[in-house]
């Protein structure tokens, strides 16, 4: 997200018992969401995947990227030709 979340949001949040177990936490600023999760998965695709999932129960919410934290894609062996840090 960009935008910061909405009451209606910030209460659905709250409620949902899937965004309380540490993996997934809210960063905010003035107008501004961003969620960071960590996920242990097999492959990234299965982290990213059952990341997203967690979106499905909070309506209102548009997942526009997915960004890997260089350190996390060195410290886990996962940079590669394809998944490269962002510049």
């Amino acid at each position: 997200m960009q935008d910061a979340l909405t009451l209606e949001q910030s209460d659905t949040l709250a409620g949902l018992d899937r965004f309380n177990d540490g993996r997934i936490c809210l960063a905010e600023a003035p107008g501004y969401s961003r969620f960071i999760c960590s996920f242990k998965a097999e492959t990234l695709t299965g982290a990213i995947a059952e990341a997203l999932s967690f979106f499905e129960e909070f309506p209102g919410v548009l997942v526009r990227s997915v960004e890997l934290d260089p350190q996390a894609l060195a410290e886990n062996g996962m940079a590669t030709a394809s998944v490269v840090p962002a510049p």
